[in-house]
């Protein structure tokens, strides 16, 4: 077996190795490099062969994601690219990087443990208004649970700064921009709830292996914004901005296709759902002239805050 994964580690190689290079660096004749081939073709690795002088052994991409042999450099490496992509706010990656770092870090062995923890120390990535105040073990404490269908205890701070002990049946991470979501079944309550991660405290995980419960919504991502609209109302933005695309980008909380240019010095916004206090500190932060054209009640917004500005200036008196 221990030779088994030698070739795989060279396989893995994007290059194409001659059987008479891989005997030589196995210690084993090209027979016995066929037989290893078969074998790691029985187990699901897509090695092609090709024939001739110049032929050899390669790995190539398969219809399903077989299992990699990482050296320790490698795991290292992609443990904390996975943790920086699960604390940074990249659409579409961040619950994907969560799970793959539960099942990464369920596997490293304790001493490379101690060095992705002693890099995470050492290091602190500037902050951004985007980035989620989410610690990453925390979030692959949650998604482990989620997979494990295993119950949680953990202490919550509520929006009025009253802490609960809850116990929860975790059923979905959702990354919701600034913030990430448990979606879960809180067993105290006999219902479903969510919980904002960076309010959650001490977590620790029972090991009662909960049943399968059927999310009202169909999808975690449905039932959370549904619970934050009736808690606060969000709207969309639609607005003009007096800047050039490339000034403003990435400063409004846009993805790709949000911002459209119009011309060199003007482009189009059509932002993420927030709320009008969220949505009205973006667009006046953005030291560009605005046009808001809806919803009407970020304009009305809009209108009042200016008025309340006017009004802690103070009257302003001209002396000639």
């Amino acid at each position: 077996m221990t030779r088994l994964f030698s070739l795989l580690s060279l396989l893995q190689a994007p290059r194409e190795w001659p059987g008479t290079e891989l005997a030589r660096r196995l210690g084993v004749s090209l027979r016995t490099v066929r037989r290893d081939v078969e074998r790691l073709r029985d187990l699901g690795y897509p090695v092609e062969a090709t024939m001739g002088a110049a032929g050899g052994y390669r790995l190539r991409a398969g219809a399903a994601m077989p299992p990699l042999l990482l050296e320790d450099d490698e795991a290292v490496a992609i443990t904390v690219g996975l943790r920086t992509a699960a604390g940074h706010a990249v659409e579409g990656i961040e619950e994907a990087a969560v799970r793959a770092l539960a099942k990464l870090e369920q596997v490293l062995p304790k001493r490379l443990r101690h060095q992705v923890s002693a890099l995470g120390a050492a290091t602190q990535p500037m902050l951004t208004w985007d980035r989620p105040t989410v610690d990453p073990e925390l979030l692959t404490l949650l998604a482990a649970a989620v997979t494990n269908r295993e119950r949680v205890r953990f202490g919550y701070r509520g929006q009025d700064g009253a802490r609960t002990e809850r116990r929860v049946e975790p059923h979905r991470l959702v990354s919701a921009g600034r913030r990430w979501y448990l979606v879960g079944w809180d067993t105290d309550r006999d219902d479903w709830r969510m919980f904002r991660v960076d309010r959650i405290a001490d977590p620790a995980v029972i090991g009662y292996r909960a049943a399968a419960r059927e999310l009202p919504d169909g999808d975690a991502a449905a039932f959370v914004t549904r619970r934050l609209s009736e808690r606060a109302p969000v709207y969309r933005a639609v607005a003009t901005l007096h800047a050039p695309i490339e000034r403003v980008a990435g400063r409004v909380g846009d993805s790709p296709g949000d911002l459209v240019a119009v011309d060199e010095r003007t482009c189009r916004l059509n932002s993420h759902s927030d709320t009008l206090d969220f949505l009205a500190w973006r667009l006046m932060t953005l030291g560009c002239d605005v046009e808001v054209h809806e919803p009407p009640e970020l304009i009305a917004h809009l209108r009042a805050l200016g008025a309340r500005a006017t009004r802690a200036a103070g009257a302003q008196v001209w002396r000639t």
